[in-house]
């Protein structure tokens, strides 16, 4: 039995959770977010908790039964406190600013990078070398968070770049002269 599956997932009070068959909406301070899960997995609300079942005992039914579980959990954690990402950049003459919405990056090259957030995200500049990355979807927060520091990935060498905050880089030691 999947120990993550059979947990159940607690609605806090402020966030609404409709199931119809096998779609799942939950509605909170910070919007609305819906899931779409497998027919394997049978969802039931109880009170305040939601509760996934397996159909049946097949291994993709195993499979998918912790990960269902954890998608409705992160739409609930999602629209009631909402996921970040911090970003950290590393480098002499490198920066960040916001220009409206836009996030706009000094990252070395001829010219600014400048990146539009989509709808959902919000990105919060502290001082000009620490970024955020906010929003209700996990996966939309990660994946924008991901975009940033492809901008410019940490490099081995010297650590320039951007990296996620904590990120550890492993330097490699450079050219031995004679």
């Amino acid at each position: 039995m999947s120990r993550i599956g059979k947990t159940p997932v607690e609605i806090p009070d402020k966030v609404d959770v409709t199931i119809e068959g096998n779609l799942v909406t939950a509605k909170g301070s910070l919007g609305t977010l819906s899931v779409s899960l497998r027919p394997e997995i049978v969802i039931k609300k109880e009170g305040n908790l939601v509760v996934l079942e397996r159909a049946n005992e097949e291994r993709k039914t195993r499979a998918l039964h912790g990960l269902s579980r954890t998608l409705v959990n992160n739409l609930v954690t999602g629209v009631s406190k909402g996921f970040s990402k911090d970003l950290e950049i590393h480098g002499v003459g490198y920066r960040a600013q916001k220009d409206g919405n836009k996030l706009v990056l000094a990252l070395g090259y001829s010219h600014p990078v400048e990146i539009v957030p989509p709808d959902g995200i919000d990105i919060v500049v502290e001082g000009n070398n620490k970024v955020t990355v906010k929003g209700a979807c996990k996966q939309s927060v990660g994946d924008m968070a991901a975009f940033i520091r492809s901008k410019r990935p940490p490099e081995v060498y010297k650590g320039k770049g951007i990296r996620y905050a904590g990120e550890y880089i492993r330097k490699k030691a450079g050219k031995t002269g004679k």
